[in-house]
């Protein structure tokens, strides 16, 4: 095996090593969804030797299928979950600070078939008389957005909300249905790339705290009460490993590990699945006009769609599950869906081939009797599971919580174990960058910056601009690597190279084919794989791993059958199979 093609396995075999030399831990945290590596990064700040596991790869599950939205939960203030959206509008501004890369404002237009409907309903929702969905008329959502204002003038600089009669809305959104008297404008954010800040959240620790290690694809297999016995999911190699503290960040799973664990047999979890399109309809694209739509459907259930890569994103599903191992987005929900869509803009035809990805996690709900999924709570809440005769370590489960306020969660989690050790907080993370928004520069800034790289790394300003796009100020680091040798763009998708992919190899803990097309890259959600790019992109891959022929092929298979089960991508199954190889040129040890 060539130098270059064992460098990737020599990055997991470091990892695995300083983990085979660990014998207790002050710490250990089961689950690396977005809650889990937010634990996982205020401990490792406050110099913790904590180490997370998660079974898939980072950000794999409900983490990975959210709406694509950062927001304050505008209908939780019908619930009465005022705190809750106070705290959500507050992270929501922080991350629009600390992550300008990925987090954006988001103009949010709130389609309404009265002015005055739905008041009587939302009285007897907020005071529990009442599970129904009802529509809201203007006036109800004015109210509603008149404290969202309240919260966010307190928190950050986002615009007021508008109202705009029957005759405004249509000169702005013609398409829409005539039973539309009236709409509410304010805005929310949107995050590009939710699974990539999550691994940014990680490289920050680990590069913060020396003694901080998360491994990826590394599961909880049994616990004889004292020692847990943890089972590499790739090689099959065991691991044993002594915590004082087991942080249980499983989300949707958090009931089967407790089970594991043996803390004990409360149901802690009731998930509701959501499921989410995306569409190319550049009909829906252009009646969008750059906006989010987030609307009632007929049956008063909330929706949203919004542009998203020059499609657009349709959203979602709220279905109670058992068993989340094995979701998928359904026949059904996506007709839900496209119904939905039908409803608001009646005039625009999306049929299922317009349909290019599908994607859908199990939202960690706490467990409820509610008889509406969507009423039940949204918020987080941390539960301690004590030491007793069969069990030595302490179990902190996180329930539930929100994309939006994961921050906030990670930190009262991190507060708690540290209790528990005796430590006490050193550092805060609430105004923090991550990642790739450490000095990301302002917009006034933005096309000077990016002018002195392109001079600096001698790439062209549009590449310059695409790199800063998808990494932020982490584009630095993979420019100084991209130089070090000839470059070539992808054959199948030429804003796309070689030697970037290499670089996310090898400094972003890629194991397979998904991690890269899906979670590290959106090349999946975008639209824009296809059977020859995912065959081309499996060559380089085999390069840089040292795959075998077999394997290769055994990588692409089981790549094929994942994306066309789990995203509805059975178009590159039947595919016709791009036979030539790719040519892929070894890459020089990066920096």
């Amino acid at each position: 095996m060539t130098e270059a093609a064992s460098r990737p396995s020599d990055n997991r075999s470091l990892r695995l090593e300083r983990l085979r030399q660990l014998q207790r831990v002050p710490v250990l945290i089961v689950g690396g969804g977005i809650n889990g590596i937010s634990t996982f990064r205020e401990l490792a700040l406050q110099g913790i030797p904590v180490v997370m596991i998660e079974k898939g790869d980072w950000c794999q599950g409900a983490s990975g299928a959210l709406s694509r939205m950062i927001h304050g939960g505008l209908r939780y203030l019908e619930t009465g979950e005022f705190g809750l959206v106070r705290e959500s509008v507050e992270e929501r501004d922080r991350l629009l600070k600390n992550a300008p890369h990925y987090v954006a404002p988001l103009r949010t237009t709130v389609p309404l078939d009265s002015w005055g409907g739905g008041i009587i309903n939302a009285g007897k929702r907020f005071f529990r008389l009442s599970e129904t969905p009802s529509r809201r008329g203007a006036l109800l959502v004015k109210t509603g957005l008149s404290l969202y204002d309240a919260y966010t003038r307190r928190y950050g600089s986002m615009p007021k909300h508008q109202l705009y009669n029957q005759q405004q809305t249509r000169q702005r959104w013609p398409e829409l249905a005539d039973w539309v008297r009236c709409s509410a404008t304010y805005y929310d954010a949107q995050i590009a790339a939710p699974e990539r800040l999550g691994y940014e959240l990680i490289e920050d620790s680990e590069r913060a705290n020396a003694d901080a290690l998360a491994i990826n694809y590394m599961q909880l297999e049994e616990s004889d009460g004292e020692r847990l016995t943890l089972r590499d999911s790739l090689s099959g190699e065991t691991f044993s490993l002594q915590p004082h503290v087991v942080v249980n960040a499983s989300g949707a799973w958090i009931d089967q590990l407790n089970a594991t664990l043996a803390s004990g047999d409360r149901t802690l979890i009731g998930g509701t699945k959501g499921s989410h399109l995306i569409v190319r309809c550049p009909e829906l694209l252009q009646a969008l006009n750059g906006d989010m739509i987030y609307f009632e459907n007929a049956e008063g259930r909330v929706c949203i769609m919004f542009p998203w890569y020059g499609n657009v994103l349709i959203g979602s599903t709220d279905i109670r599950v058992d068993d989340p191992e094995t979701v998928v987005c359904e026949a059904d929900e996506k007709q839900y869906i496209l119904d939905s869509l039908r409803f608001v803009f009646p005039r625009i035809s999306v049929k299922d081939e317009n349909v290019l990805y599908t994607f859908c996690g199990v939202r960690p709900l706490p467990a409820s009797e509610a008889a509406i999924s969507g009423r039940i709570s949204r918020n987080h809440s941390l539960v301690i599971i004590a030491p007793d005769a069969r069990r030595d370590f302490t179990t902190l489960c996180l329930v539930g919580g929100k994309w939006t306020t994961f921050r906030k969660f990670g930190e009262q989690a991190a507060d708690k174990v540290l209790n528990l050790l005796g430590e006490r907080r050193k550092v805060s993370t609430g105004d923090l960058p991550i990642g790739g928004g450490h000095n990301y520069p302002s917009e006034q800034r933005k096309a000077s910056w990016q002018k002195q790289l392109s001079q600096q790394y001698q790439l062209s300003p549009a590449r310059v601009s695409r790199l800063v796009s998808r990494y932020g100020t982490r584009a630095q680091q993979m420019m100084k690597f991209i130089i070090q040798a000839p470059d070539h763009s992808l054959h199948h998708q030429p804003d796309w190279t070689q030697r970037e992919l290499i670089w996310l190899m090898r400094h972003e803990q890629v194991c397979l084919p998904d991690d890269l097309v899906i979670r590290r890259t959106p090349l999946a959600m975008s639209g824009l794989l296809t059977r020859p790019l995912l065959e081309e992109i499996v060559d380089i891959m085999a390069v840089e791993s040292g795959w075998s022929a077999t394997e290769k092929q055994q990588q692409l298979t089981q790549t094929l059958h994942r994306l066309a089960h789990q995203h509805g991508l059975a178009s590159l199954l039947s595919a016709t199979p791009d036979r030539k190889p790719t040519h892929v040129n070894p890459a020089p040890p990066a920096d």
